[in-house]
């Protein structure tokens, strides 16, 4: 299949991103699932481009689903680690952008603990920026991989009952599936205690509840958000065994659920916290797709930002090497 792709420079946020442009890649990464799915899982869209990975904070999923996808679309990679870089000679982190840049590479995937660092790298380098999470801010790829993953089971978000739940106050997974999933058309509701939510929701296009069982009847999806065990230390929570207790989804919440609710979780969980194990294998559990829809969705993104005529046929090579067994 051949068609051309709308190319824009970078990805920082859902914030300022249209319905049609969201849309656009969840349709694009319809067409990398399929590449996945194949015997010989690649194509050659990005061949002789290169993808830069900068991360600051830990990652597993977003880390070894952004390099997947490189690699599938024929990128080279590169790959910083901040723990044996020149930062502990002083290096600055402009300086580190710079010397990435100086190597080739086309696109910088940017993960931070300071919110705003993505938007600051896409003003120093000539390179398309992905933002991989940056702080309490966003984190965009989630929520597209989350708005796939749920358009997958019920065909679209619209007019879908969302909870998202737990800790929204420091979560960058929150702030942009609030707009990624508000914006398909999907009614949010923000599901914590008070010291676990924002100052102010102002302008927020969601809905508050501090009680989990009572929206649990009337919903489509429930998201669970990790919970970190710093909070007690900040006295956000009393523990997490009483987190749990209020919001944990156990086996008598999931029955609160309607039998076509999804259950969602970014990863990776806290067994006992926010779900327990019974409910992370229930059917309606979609966490395992989450995890592999993350690499279709991050080629399309990175297709978007660096492609131009995209060709997925399978190649004569890849014919060959499935005739041959």
């Amino acid at each position: 299949m051949s068609a051309t792709v709308a190319s824009p420079k970078h990805l920082l946020g859902m914030d300022g991103m249209s319905r049609d442009g969201l849309e656009e890649i969840l349709d694009l990464t319809d067409t990398f699932a399929e590449v996945g799915r194949r015997s010989i899982p690649k194509v050659p869209a990005l061949r002789g481009k290169t993808v830069a990975s900068l991360f600051f904070e830990d990652s597993t999923r977003t880390r070894m689903s952004f390099e997947t996808a490189a690699k599938r679309l024929s990128a080279d990679t590169m790959t910083f680690t901040a723990g044996s870089s020149s930062l502990s000679k002083g290096e600055s982190l402009r300086d580190t952008v710079e010397v990435i840049g100086s190597y080739g590479a086309d696109a910088i995937v940017v993960r931070h603990g300071m919110a705003g660092t993505p938007h600051r790298v896409a003003d120093w380098t000539d390179a398309c920026v992905i933002n991989a999470g940056d702080g309490c801010h966003e984190h965009p790829t989630q929520a597209l991989l989350d708005c796939y993953t749920l358009r997958e089971k019920r065909g679209n978000l619209d007019g879908m009952r969302i909870a998202i739940v737990g800790d929204v106050r420091n979560s960058r997974v929150a702030r942009s599936n609030v707009l990624a999933f508000s914006m398909l058309g999907a009614e949010v509701v923000l599901v914590a205690p008070p010291t676990l939510l924002p100052p102010s929701v102002d302008g927020w296009p969601v809905s508050i509840s501090h009680d989990l069982d009572q929206v649990l009847t009337g919903l489509d999806a429930c998201y669970l958000l990790r919970m970190q065990r710093e909070r007690i230390n900040e006295g956000l929570v009393p523990s997490l065994r009483e987190y749990a207790s209020d919001y944990g989804m156990d086996a008598r919440r999931a029955k609160l659920l309607p039998a076509d609710a999804v259950i969602l979780h970014p990863g990776p969980t806290n067994p006992g916290v926010e779900l327990t194990v019974e409910v992370a294998t229930d059917p309606r559990s979609v966490i395992l797709d989450q995890v592999s829809n993350g690499v279709s969705v991050r080629m399309a993104v990175l297709f978007m930002l660096l492609g131009s005529v995209l060709d997925v046929a399978p190649s004569r090579s890849s014919d060959d090497s499935e005739a041959d067994g």
